[in-house]
């Protein structure tokens, strides 16, 4: 991430203080907002009026003129139509750089390069950032801070065009990788798109379940729920553009289910047992390969704070911890259905954790379970 103090300078000199955003929705108007915090003048464009009055009353920007001539593009529209706005905003803007924000990159590349376009000035770009609402309304301008940003250039890329685009990701407090356009879609089947099915496919499961399981779901089943609630027209898109890769890791999913499924059908049969136990190690080991606080591969010890549910706890326990002198690496919150209490699981570096449970314990808190039982 770059020095924020630095960041106004170096964006509004390589764009001469204007960047042009297609499409103000949630990724579009997000960079409208983080752009305008830092100074540089934002001309919105939308195909929908409305959307685009809302962009800016929320002030992500001005509306787009005719005479705006800007250095840098940037297309955030839905995937269907990104090698249609893309070759578009060619046209009408020769000495421009234009990027795109779309979660699927080799199928509008494929459909531009078909089209005979000349694509110079055009870098695919991704940034790994989102929520489950989308539209204007729910734009954040720290929406990029820590995530990854894709850049997907290739030999042809003039060095100043990429230092465009890599500078916009970098200003938004974004982390840049480099990919090829079909890394990249292989990369996200796994990592987003599978994903959005399988929470999708188990949230669908409790639509028919009955009243008394629905009021078992703890933190687990939210967790791996949670993105079931993105918009199904998007998704659509995403999937129809990226379905090659994302077949591929659902039928290698399919197959993991169908060993699993079989296991249990006999589960005191010769190596069912096994198989279960090597399901669960195996994502054991997947898990430890996720990056953890600012990419870290280290772990953290665990302890889970009983807090009660009235105003104000929740700051005094992490006051109480900054008396400790014992920094949240972590945090999870957590509430039973009924309860009049949430759980706090907090994660601490090792050798911290028994300083501070004592450290709580001494000023009244119950500690609900540590990672040292």
């Amino acid at each position: 991430m770059t020095d924020p103090h630095r960041a106004p300078a170096r964006l509004a000199a390589r764009t001469a203080g204007l960047v042009r955003v297609v499409g103000a929705g949630l990724l579009g108007s997000s960079i409208g907002h983080a752009l305008q915090g830092l100074g540089v003048d934002v001309a919105l464009a939308d195909a929908s009026p409305a959307q685009l009055r809302l962009a800016i009353d929320y002030g992500a920007g001005r509306a787009a003129r005719d005479d705006d001539r800007p250095a840098l593009i940037v297309v955030a529209v839905p995937p269907d139509v990104v090698a249609d706005v893309v070759e578009r905003e060619l046209a009408a803007f020769p000495g421009a750089v234009v990027t795109d924000v779309a979660s699927v990159k080799l199928d509008p590349l494929h459909t531009l390069r078909e089209r005979g376009i000349d694509l110079t000035h055009y870098i695919g770009s991704h940034p790994m950032a989102g929520r489950e609402r989308g539209g204007a309304i729910a734009a954040r301008a720290d929406l990029f801070i820590g995530r990854p940003w894709v850049v997907c250039r290739d030999e042809e890329t003039p060095a100043s065009d990429l230092a465009l685009v890599e500078g916009l990701a970098l200003d938004l407090g974004a982390t840049l990788l480099e990919m090829t356009p079909e890394e990249h879609d292989r990369a996200v089947a796994l990592m987003s798109h599978v994903p959005q099915l399988v929470a999708s496919l188990l949230a669908g499961r409790f639509v028919d379940a009955p009243d008394e399981a629905m009021n078992l779901a703890g933190q687990g089943v939210r967790d791996t729920t949670r993105i079931a609630h993105s918009a199904p027209e998007l998704w659509v898109q995403i999937l129809g553009a990226n379905a090659a890769p994302v077949v591929d890791v659902l039928d290698a999913l399919a197959a993991d289910l169908a060993g699993v499924a079989e296991a249990l059908r006999a589960p005191d049969g010769p190596g069912a047992r096994r198989a279960v136990a090597d399901t669960i190690r195996r994502g054991n080991d997947g898990v430890e390969r996720l990056p953890g606080k600012h990419g870290q591969k280290r772990r953290f010890e665990q302890m889970v704070v009983m807090v009660d549910d009235t105003p104000g706890q929740l700051g005094r326990l992490f006051g109480d911890l900054g008396e400790l002198e014992v920094n949240v690496e972590d945090l999870r919150l957590e509430h039973s259905p009924g309860a009049q209490f949430g759980l706090a699981e907090i994660g601490l570096v090792p050798g911290v954790l028994r300083r501070a449970v004592d450290g709580l314990e001494a000023r009244g808190w119950k500690i609900a379970s540590t990672s040292l039982d």
